[in-house]
């Protein structure tokens, strides 16, 4: 099976062309979005890379930052990568291009840090899908950029929280996706699909009691004023990649091309080693300005991936084909 969305090759390469002769007087020059406002963790791993990229190559070769979606939503700019109307991106896959890249979000496919780096690292079976998808895209993946693991921010306080059988009779906001719709139905939970930008006030007014689908680093920055408890429940792994306009990777002459996948592994292994402070240092954060976070277990984790990997992974695996999907999943069954 093969999904995604076409475009001519003659007007792929036509906006190539326009785009790189609009910048030939810088041409090592590269734009490189990302999703974040600037002083955050991954704005600040974007500047390194591209210090890095300068000193590597004797400044033939620099990145102009645009953060905090300047040049469009991720799912746009994942577009414009694929045309090379952007050169670089780091940010979520976008299922609209493919809805196969509904793998990554697979509540529980990975349940902590140690499951998380063995099935993004570079060769194994995961991050090879995860390549070919992209590849399919005309995008090359120079490096992943673990984030976070989900939780669940909450307005109110729930009994059991931590149990996915019990009946909490609190309505949480989901992004409109399937697979968190269905996790939060299964875990007692009621799921209210809900754009990002209507959340807050409908936490704020009481249309739902909390959130799913981001985790401590998204609720400190947008949800803080309406948390009272976080619950580290490992809901959901969010994993960003370093892309590029495969014409445009390979268009870069050796030596250039060697400095940025160089650049590109040392961004990649600086991110897994501090992603899980920086996590629970946002845990702290939310904490400081008033939530109580709740203890979660690792037994805990287990009876909310046992009922995922139950009731929602069926269910999703239809809509992504089957055999492709049980073919990916089964490492991790």
């Amino acid at each position: 099976m093969k999904t995604r969305i076409e475009y001519s090759s003659l007007a792929k390469s036509l906006l190539l062309a326009l785009t790189l002769a609009g910048t030939a007087a810088e041409a090592a020059t590269l734009k490189i979005s990302h999703v974040r406002p600037q002083g955050t963790a991954i704005d600040q791993d974007v500047h390194q890379l591209s210090d890095e990229l300068k000193a590597a190559t004797d400044g033939s070769l620099k990145l102009k930052v645009y953060a905090a979606n300047a040049l469009g939503d991720y799912t746009v700019v994942q577009e414009r990568v694929s045309l090379g109307a952007i050169d670089m991106a780091v940010q979520p896959p976008s299922a609209g291009a493919d809805k196969r890249f509904q793998v990554i979000y697979m509540p529980y496919m990975v349940k902590n840090w140690d499951d998380a780096r063995a099935a993004y690292s570079p060769g194994s079976p995961l991050r090879n899908t995860i390549d070919e998808l992209y590849r399919a895209q005309d995008i090359k993946v120079l490096a992943a950029w673990p984030v976070y693991f989900g939780g669940i921010a909450l307005n109110k306080e729930v009994d059991q929280v931590a149990n996915p059988v019990h009946d909490k009779g609190a309505k949480l906001r989901v992004p409109p996706m399937k697979s968190f719709q269905m996790l939060a139905d299964n875990t007692g939970f009621i799921g209210s699909p809900l754009p990002f930008s209507e959340a807050f006030t409908a936490v704020q007014t009481g249309v739902v009691d909390g959130v799913m689908g981001s985790g401590a680093e998204g609720y400190y920055a947008s949800f803080r004023d309406v948390t009272k408890s976080y619950v580290p429940l490992n809901t959901h792994f969010e994993v960003w990649f370093l892309q590029i306009n495969a014409e445009r990777y390979a268009d870069l002459d050796d030596a250039d091309r060697a400095a940025l996948d160089q650049a590109a592994r040392a961004f990649e292994q600086r991110r897994w080693e501090s992603a899980q402070a920086d996590q629970a240092a946002y845990e702290q954060r939310l904490a400081d300005a008033g939530a109580s976070i709740v203890t979660v277990t690792d037994a805990d984790i287990d009876a909310y991936a046992n009922v995922a990997r139950q009731h929602v992974w069926p269910e999703i695996m239809k809509d992504i084909g089957q055999d492709w999907a049980e073919q990916v999943l089964a490492q991790f069954k």
